[in-house]
């Protein structure tokens, strides 16, 4: 997919890193329901979980993939044989199917978790992402803390995983570390500096630690991601995730700045965060933007549905408060 698309891949990991969010924890049962819910409601991509993590990770992957009709299916993988091999045993029964690759890229990272020299890092990511096409001919590649890393050592990995066989490279801000202006400035440069940035989608998977996850998303969209890593109500460890349901509405509600679209039907989102809420047992603050109870105000600010084109209470799933506003459904 090409900058000069406007259509953008949601990809849903509620099932996975939302489920890090301690006491976030799902039943086989609740994950199986949740991706069928995500899958109707038209996201491309759904992360079931870590299939290395657990039997019951396994377990699960392995279930949602069975059941899967339109939407890919992906698991995560750290950046080692044995893991990729059983990612793509939990995936291989989807129709599409992805084995996404996880590994830290800053030199922070590299010195005290993986312990390894840039050198070995450039030969693990050949090793396990040209391992992973001989299993599947989806395979997504992310440079874990990359908003903190060298941007030349960024590049030369970015463009090995890609000769490799990424046909999608992840930038994640791991730490929720960066800024909208830093973060377009950053994914402008890949496009402009890695030779090969046109035969792979980037993909943005941004952290809320400085509550900017969903302005970062937005903004590298703008700067040429063409998917977006994201999660239902913003669950996730620490601050959460980006939230699908604002991305998705910024995107609806401001085609003038954001003239982009998505293939999410925005009348379930509500749905599916009550959904989410319900599973985890992690309620909905009430001021949170689209789906909090106070979002839509019980007045006349939105008499005039122009005003607020694409942020009617409908237009999300909202149909009790619609009728109270005196909308037609």
């Amino acid at each position: 997919m090409s900058i000069e698309s406007k259509r953008i891949i949601i990809f849903d990991t509620t099932l996975r890193d939302g489920e890090q969010a301690p006491g976030a924890t799902m039943s086989i049962e609740e994950k199986i329901h949740l991706a069928g819910y995500l899958e109707a409601m038209g996201v491309d991509v759904i992360e079931a979980g870590f299939p290395i993590a657990s039997d019951g990770d396994f377990q699960a992957v392995t279930e949602i993939a069975k059941l899967a009709k339109t939407a890919t299916i992906s698991g995560l993988s750290r950046a080692v044989r044995g893991d990729i091999k059983c990612c793509y045993e939990a995936i291989r029964h989807a129709p599409n199917h992805r084995i996404h690759i996880v590994i830290a890229v800053s030199d922070l990272h590299m010195k005290y978790k993986l312990q390894i020299t840039r050198e070995d890092l450039i030969k693990r990511i050949t090793d396990t992402v040209s391992y992973a096409r001989t299993l599947a001919d989806d395979v997504e590649w992310s440079a874990e803390d990359a908003t903190r890393a060298d941007p030349d050592f960024l590049c030369e990995c970015i463009e090995t995983a890609i000769e490799a066989g990424a046909s999608t490279v992840n930038i994640p801000d791991t730490v929720g570390y960066t800024v909208p202006q830093e973060y377009f400035a950053l994914i402008q440069m890949l496009k402009q500096r890695v030779p090969n940035i046109d035969q792979a989608v980037i993909s943005t998977h941004c952290h809320n630690d400085l509550g900017m996850a969903v302005a970062n998303s937005l903004a590298a969209i703008q700067g040429g991601a063409r998917q977006v890593e994201c999660t239902i109500n913003g669950l996730g460890e620490r601050a959460g995730n980006a939230a699908l349901e604002e991305i998705v509405m910024a995107l609806r509600a401001r085609p003038d700045q954001l003239p982009y679209t998505t293939g999410i039907k925005s009348e379930m989102l509500l749905r599916a965060s009550r959904m989410v809420s319900n599973v985890t047992g992690f309620p909905v603050q009430v001021n949170k933007a689209i789906v909090g109870k106070n979002a839509f105000p019980n007045d006349c600010i939105f008499s005039d549905e122009g005003a607020y084109r694409g942020m009617t209470p409908q237009s999300i799933g909202r149909l009790e408060q619609a009728a109270s506003l005196g909308y037609l459904l």
